[in-house]
């Protein structure tokens, strides 16, 4: 069957029939002995029957959370609880999963739950078990207004370094950890069916991460958790004949996005299409790929100047979304 490959760069990427993958980092917190009682922002008694605590590593620079005030501490210990729900995945999760995952106590897992269910951060949705709200997802929108104001004039200058290439930005789709949507492009006066492609292509073939340069770039850099989701999806129908159908040697092309910075794909999404597709990462997690298409007559392999210039573009788009220091940073 058709396949793709990979040649070398930075992470950097975007959006379109080709994808890459997303990291994941964990942040810790300490245990101290049990005592009867416990304030807020104390450490929490040793772990519960059944859990194994796995011991996480102090931010770079902090002191761990028993030698905070206990305010502080108390933050971490919140912020831990967060970030479990959205790298463990699936729809919800019980104090105990948690606690085992952040190396909290289940007892200040449960408490932190119940003061989030209050300020609308949390809901229980079954008897022990716990999710985000959708007010988590406001948070995002709201962090992410502005940040992709110029990806237009990114991809018309991709497009001019690579003589007329069809520039696509591809970004995680915000229902779904485990898909991709255009949000943006530059084709000059091409259409759709130009490409060969119909709005049911566009829906079924491009927003599945296991197709295309740009899927595959997004899927390279996503959690396990959601790499095995896709990699259960079957192969859209209408995917073009360089699509990957066997799992080993997809998984095998991810560690090559990440290894290179880049995946190259070959009629993977469309038959006649070639394209390139490189990372936008935002704070170390991937959040789309910028992507390249050309005629495989015109492109029938990817040149250096190619990959260099959509690895640029992914890198521009990058920075964009790049935390900047705070004022009162050194």
């Amino acid at each position: 069957m058709g396949h793709s490959t990979t040649a070398s760069g930075s992470p950097a990427s975007a959006a379109a029939p080709d994808s890459a993958s997303g990291t994941t980092a964990k942040a810790s917190g300490t245990k101290a002995p049990a005592t009867k009682a416990k304030a807020p922002g104390t450490a929490a008694k040793a772990g519960t029957a059944g859990h194994t605590k796995k011991p996480r590593q102090a931010p770079k620079g902090a002191s761990s959370a028993g030698s905070r005030t206990s305010g502080s501490g108390h933050a971490e210990r919140v912020f831990l609880v967060q970030t479990a729900f959205a790298e463990l995945g699936g729809s919800a999760h019980g104090p105990g999963e948690i606690a085992e995952f952040t190396g909290l106590d289940d007892s200040v897992v449960y408490r932190i739950l119940q003061s989030g269910i209050y300020q609308r951060i949390f809901e229980r949705v079954d008897r022990g078990l716990y999710r985000l709200r959708t007010s988590a997802a406001q948070l995002a929108f709201t962090a992410l207004d502005h940040r992709l104001d110029g990806a237009q004039t990114v991809l018309r200058d991709l497009r001019k370094a690579t003589d007329g290439g069809l520039a696509f930005l591809y970004m995680v789709a915000p229902f779904s950890g485990a898909q991709r949507q255009c949000v943006d492009m530059a084709v000059g006066d091409s259409d759709l069916a130009e490409l060969g492609m119909t709005p049911r292509d566009v829906l079924s073939v491009t927003r599945s991460l296991r197709t295309g340069a740009s899927g595959r770039t997004i899927l390279a850099y996503l959690p396990e958790v959601l790499q095995q989701r896709v990699l259960a999806e079957p192969v859209p129908d209408q995917a073009g004949p360089g699509v990957y159908r066997d799992n080993d040697a997809l998984v095998a092309s991810l560690a090559e996005v990440r290894d290179l910075g880049h995946a190259l794909g070959y009629e993977e999404c469309m038959a006649g299409w070639n394209s390139c597709a490189a990372p936008i990462m935002w704070d170390g997690s991937i959040m789309g790929a910028v992507l390249l298409l050309k005629l495989k007559s015109v492109m029938p392999v990817a040149p250096e100047s190619v990959i260099e210039a959509t690895k640029e573009a992914a890198a521009v788009l990058s920075r964009y979304g790049a935390a900047r220091p705070s004022a009162d940073q050194d």
